[in-house]
Parts: structure tokens; sequence; C-alpha cells
């Protein structure tokens, strides 16, 4: 039989608040079962769905995206590793998308990012007449 963990057990292991674990569990991402006192317990290998979970909001995956990742995962035993890599050989081309978008932001600290503020003298070449306010509110280069 498995080691089951406490709330307090597996929020030191995994680094997530017990609040999160109990959102979690709310989400139907992460199961435990009631003790006797009611207190919930977790079986060890909750940890690992944390961990994904945790990695997967990392690289921009919605609660939601993560949940209908965890559903195709085997309900009958314990994922394998090559269960995990399958599911996160898909985010390949995510995380690149994310790198550009981050270099994109980098190159863009120093330069105008379409809020039309006008304030810098640069924003009336990038920016003339606040062209970008025309696209919408926000910081239009960088939607």
């Amino acid at each position: 039989m498995e080691k089951v963990l406490t709330i307090s057990e597996i929020s030191r292991r995994s680094g997530v608040a017990a609040s999160a674990l109990r959102f979690y569990e709310e989400r139907g991402l992460i199961r435990s079962e009631r003790a006797g006192s009611g207190h919930r317990r977790y079986p060890r290998s909750v940890l690992r769905r944390i961990a994904f979970i945790v990695f997967a909001q990392r690289i921009g995956l919605s609660l939601n995206e993560i949940g209908e990742e965890l559903a195709k995962l085997p309900a009958d035993r314990t994922p394998t590793r090559e269960d995990w890599s399958r599911l996160s050989g898909t985010w390949l081309k995510r995380v690149d998308a994310r790198i550009t978008e981050l270099e994109r932001l980098k190159d863009g600290l120093t330069a105008c990012i379409g809020c039309g503020c006008l304030s810098i003298d640069r924003c009336q070449l990038s920016n003339p007449q606040d062209h970008a306010g025309r696209n919408g509110p926000g910081p239009r280069y960088w939607m």
C-alpha cells in the first residue's frame, strides 16, 4: 500500500501552499482521501502531479489546459516516465514561442511599446499622432 501524506507534508515537500493544494483539489487536478478525522491524506504519487502542475503553469498553461493534460494520464496506475514525457513533449512549440516573446520584450524595454503616451521624444517617431491608439487601449505593439 502506498504511503499517504498529510496536506502539510505535501505542502512542505512540493513547495506549494496548502491553500493552493486545496484549490487544485477543488479543480480536480489532484485527489485526496479523508481520514476518519476528516483530514486530507494524499498518496505520495500526488507529488508528481503537483510538480507537473507547477511546471505547466510556468510555461504558460492555464489550469483548464493542465486539467485536460492530466486527464490523459492513466487512472488505473501511477504514470510512468513515458507518460509524463508524452504529455510534456507536446509543449516544445509553446516554450519556443514564449522564448521568442521574452526576447521581443527584452529588445523592446528601451523602445516604444505603443502605449499612446507620446511622452518620450522617440514616441513621436514610433507612434506619430498616437497611431497605435487607433488599434485599441494598452501596449498595442505587444499584443
